[in-house]
Order: structure tokens, then C-alpha cells, then sequence
């Protein structure tokens, strides 16, 4: 093999169910020794955020491109994404403008949604040669994908004394609403349930809730406009509640609302925004998906009764997303049944666009949490959260081995 780059080899040994150290031991350290691969170092991470530092301080001694192999689940990519977009680099690149990051991912966490995105998987059971398909890639010098990321700023109102804003950067999912209770629930779950199982427990808790917001869509740069899936033509369509400038004012409030770049699922089966591998954008932007319970036609008025009673068309709409991303075709018969027929309204608004604004209602304590990437923030009261998709411009260029 030609000269490689420096070769960081970094595992989390207590994502997932834990076994991370023991398929590195296994499986990837030898097949690394078979390729007659050099690895720079290697490190096990030992707490939140130590996979950021780790990575932040091997960027600072080598120059040029550099290989992370990371056995992990999304969660850690994300720590090691925002070690390196967010602060400045000092030695060896302290003038450096830029720094290539190519990621060989080893699945080893709970939903995997990055790897199972670029690596479809076949079964329910895969064995170790579908978790090691992106180090095969790296082995045989084959292609990579850029990460498209999006930078969610939280920030105070103009009148707080609280002048700066948290910054996360995602290279998966950015949520409110349901998605973000359910991460914020799940953690306390994680030990006595390491699997996905956690997540549907977590849904269940939170499937009557709902979140009070006003959101805005931001146009994507080339069409100018934000676009909406329309299930009929089966094609992206100009939103019709654009303005001049081609924003788009959307009121809650929401059951559901989950936006993603890189990815067409959060788990391996759950394909929440199929839509980004059916039909792949030509541009920078993201897939967002948000349900809003006034949309059905029996729909009179926000009381416990109708939460109750709309939770189980959350749960269709949730199961569908199961279904191959069947969710997307779901629409609302007269009588507020959900069906897959019909010209009624659809359940789900799904929306292509360049990013959003949420500005949740200042007593609903719920609807101010955001979720990146699986890490859990809180906007100030009076506050808002912006995300934007973007390519790196600055900082370090991302990209997974596939």
C-alpha cells in the first residue's frame, strides 16, 4: 500500500453493549497487522468527551491528512467532530487553514446510524465482516464520502445578560420536540437497557407530549426556496407558505420534529428520512421531518383527551418509519384515520431546506430541549436554536471511508 497518513486508532469500550475492545482485539488489529497498516497510536477512551481531546491534540503534532479508525457509535464521532470544528488549532497547524479527517468507522454503538446509512444492512444480524466494511474500504484505498455538518447555535434573548451562545455541530441528527425527550430519557435507561430497546421505552413515556414553538425554514441557496415533499408527484415541490424570501413561518404545535444530514435512519431499520438516499440533494441542506397534531382534520383543540388519543398516530407514524420509510406516504383520511390512500392531508411534513430556527413558548419547559447528535442542550428561556447545514469552510474537513 502506498505511504499512508498518520493513523489514530481510538475505541470507546463502553459504547454499546461494551464490546468495542474486545472486536478491536479481535478482529481489527489483526486485519490492520495483515495489511501491513502503521497505526500512529492507539487509545481507548476513558470519559465524556476524551475522544475530542484525544483527537484534538494527534491533529496537533502531524501535518496533513490524518486517519481516525474509531470504534464507536455516533456519540463519539460527535465529541470528535466538535473537539475539532469549534476550537482553534495550535501546533504543527496553528496557520493551517484547514485539516483533512478521514474516518474509518467500526459500528460498536447502540444505533450506529452514520454506518448503517452508507453501509445498508442486509440483516438483523450481521457478523463481523459487515462492521468492518468501511476499514476494508480504507485497507483498499477506495473512495470517501464528505460529511455534510450542521451548526446549531443556542442563543439568549437580545436582553439577557447571558451573551454567549453554545455552538454544537452534528454530523447526523439535530431534534426537538419528541426525538430530543426521548434522548434526554433514554441515558437514565442505558444500563438496564444497553440496546435500542431503551429508545422505544423512552417513546412511550413521551409519545402524549406536545411541544410549543414557532419555527422558521431558511431556503436552500440554489432554489431559493424551501421545498416539500409532495407523495403525489413523488418529488420535491416549492413550499406554498414561502415569502419573498423564500422563508417559510411554521406553527406548532409539534409531536414530532427531526432533522438529518448523512443519513437516511437513526437505527438500522428505522429510516426516519429516506428521502436523503431516494432522492440525494444536489446542494448543501437537510432533511427535516415534523409532525403537528392540528393537521388532523379532527382536530379541535389542544386538551389531555386529544393528546391521548393522537399518540396512537404517532405510534403508526413511528412504526412506519420501520416500514421502510413508509411514514412519508401516510395521510389522513375525513374521519382522522391514518391510511396510506387517498388525497387527504399528509402526516408528515417532510421538508428539504438549508436550515431552521425553533423558538419554543417560554412555559413549555419540554420544548426547549435540542438534541445533536445524541447530546442533549437546553435553550435560555426567551432564547432560540439555529441550525444551519454547512460544509466546513474552516477548521477540520470531514469524511468516512466507504
Amino acid at each position: 500500500m502506498a505511504t499512508c497518513p498518520p493513523v489514530l486508532v481510538m475505541y470507546n469500550p463502553v459504547c454499546g453493549d461494551g464490546t468495542a475492545e474486545t472486536f478491536f482485539n479481535e478482529h481489527v488489529f489483526p486485519r490492520l497487522e495483515e495489511a501491513h497498516i502503521q497505526v500512529t497510536q492507539k487509545m481507548a477512551t476513558g470519559a465524556a468527551g476524551h475522544a475530542g481531546t484525544i483527537a484534538f491534540d494527534f491533529l496537533e503534532r502531524y501535518e496533513g491528512n490524518v486517519t481516525v479508525i474509531l470504534g464507536s457509535g455516533d456519540g463519539t464521532l460527535h465529541e470528535i467532530i466538535n473537539a475539532l470544528s469549534l476550537v482553534a488549532q495550535k501546533g504543527v497547524r496553528k496557520n493551517v487553514v484547514s485539516s483533512s479527517v478521514r474516518v474509518v468507522l467500526v459500528p460498536c454503538g447502540t444505533a450506529n446510524a452514520l454506518y448503517c446509512s452508507l453501509f445498508k444492512p442486509i440483516s438483523a444480524n450481521e457478523g463481523p465482516a459487515y462492521k468492518l466494511k468501511s476499514l476494508e474500504a480504507f485497507i483498499m484505498g477506495s473512495d470517501v464520502v464528505p460529511l455534510t455538518l450542521t451548526v446549531t447555535t443556542l442563543s439568549a434573548p437580545p436582553s439577557s445578560k447571558q451573551s454567549c451562545s453554545k455552538v454544537a455541530v452534528s454530523a447526523v441528527v439535530t431534534s426537538t420536540a419528541l426525538h430530543a425527550s426521548i434522548l434526554h430519557d433514554s441515558e437514565s435507561l442505558r444500563k438496564e437497557l444497553p440496546g435500542i430497546e431503551r429508545f422505544k421505552v423512552a417513546a412511550r413515556n413521551n409519545i402524549t407530549q406536545w411541544y410549543s414553538s414557532h419555527v422558521k425554514l431558511l431556503p436552500t441557496p440554489s432554489v431559493q426556496a424551501v421545498e416539500i415533499y409532495d407523495p403525489d408527484q413523488k418529488a420535491f415541490v416549492i413550499h406554498k407558505d414561502s415569502d419573498a424570501h423564500g422563508i417559510v413561518d411554521v406553527h406548532g404545535p409539534f409531536a414530532y420534529f427531526l432533522s438529518t444530514v448523512n443519513v437516511d435512519r437513526l437505527e438500522p431499520a428505522f429510516r426516519i428520512t429516506p428521502l436523503a438516499s431516494d432522492f440525494v440533494s444536489s446542494e448543501v441542506s437537510l432533511d427535516l421531518v415534523m409532525v403537528r397534531p392540528h393537521r388532523d382534520p379532527t382536530f379541535v383543540m389542544d386538551t389531555i383527551e386529544a393528546r391521548n388519543a393522537f399518540a396512537e398516530k404517532s405510534v403508526a407514524v413511528l412504526t412506519a418509519a420501520y416500514q421502510d420509510g413508509n411514514h412519508i406516504n401516510l395521510r389522513y383520511s375525513d374521519d382522522g384515520k391514518i391510511t396510506n390512500e387517498g388525497t387527504g392531508p399528509t402526516v408528515i411534513e417532510y421538508i428539504r431546506c438549508k436550515g431552521w430556527e425553533w423558538i419554543p413558548d417560554e412555559v413549555d419547559e419540554r420544548a426547549h430541549l435540542v438534541c445533536s447528535d445524541g447530546a442533549i442542550f437546553s435553550i435560555v428561556k426567551g432564547g432560540k436554536a439555529a441550525c444551519s447545514a454547512a460544509v466546513p469552510a474552516d477548521g477540520a474537513e470531514f469524511s468516512v471511508y466507504v
